[in-house]
């Protein structure tokens, strides 16, 4: 048990640069909400509801972070900061990272009966900021998802996915290489899309400028001639 605790606290310290000993990651939301989830989850399979629920009440009100006692979550599952929500019916593999106010929420079922609403998480994905992972959907093993994403669509296995609504970006070798993106997002490529298309209306904002000079010049002389004829 020990031992087992033991690597999941260095399994965080792999992918948090802040904590200077395991103790220290001991006092963290997230790890206090996973703890409280494996209560919750065993008290829902053995099908003690209200039991389930009200250790997972008890837990929000402690850690910010709220996970369905149905969630099923694996392996050195790790919550950085809080104010998360995790959905009853979503499943997390091994090694994901989860940043602050992140949603994996569900849809209504057409049918009105409930179901598989929530998304499945694949192992070793990282979850950006403030991004939002709606419905039924799964998130391919090694995804990035990018701060403030909203993910309504099946992931690709690697894929790094930005935006509103998201989209998938292509990343150089070395990048999807490494074993662990911090915060899910590189550095530079978000801007990258949005950069081409601030480049593309400033050529084009030039090319009207220069058109409209051009456009005055041509019509100086006629407009002259007409004053001319008009004093005279």
């Amino acid at each position: 048990m020990f031992d087992r605790l033991k690597a999941y606290l260095d399994s965080v310290r792999a992918r948090d640069p802040a904590p200077r000993s395991r103790w220290e990651i001991l006092l963290y939301p997230g790890v206090w909400a996973l703890f409280f989830h494996r209560i919750a989850h065993w008290l829902f399979e053995a099908k003690l509801f209200f039991l389930a629920r009200l250790v997972n009440h008890f837990s929000r009100f402690v850690t910010a972070i709220d996970i369905h006692p149905g969630a099923s979550i694996g392996s050195n599952f790790f919550i950085d900061h809080g104010f998360t929500v995790i959905g009853e019916t979503a499943g997390i593999g091994n090694n994901v990272t989860i940043y602050q106010c992140v949603t994996l929420g569900g849809t209504n079922p057409a049918n009105g009966i409930a179901g598989k609403r929530h998304p499945t998480i694949c192992d070793n994905v990282i979850i950006g900021s403030g991004a939002q992972i709606i419905g039924p959907i799964t998130v391919g093993e090694r995804a990035r998802i990018g701060a403030n994403a909203v993910v309504t669509d099946d992931v690709p296995e690697g894929a790094t996915m930005i935006g509103l609504k998201a989209r998938s970006t292509l990343l150089p070798a070395e990048e999807w290489m490494r074993e662990f993106i911090p915060y899910g997002t590189p550095c530079d490529d978000p801007c990258e899309p949005s950069r081409d298309c601030i480049e593309k209306l400033e050529g084009e904002i030039a090319e009207l400028k220069a058109e409209v000079e051009t456009l005055k010049r041509l019509a100086m002389p006629h407009e002259l001639a007409k004053r001319s004829g008009t004093d005279d």
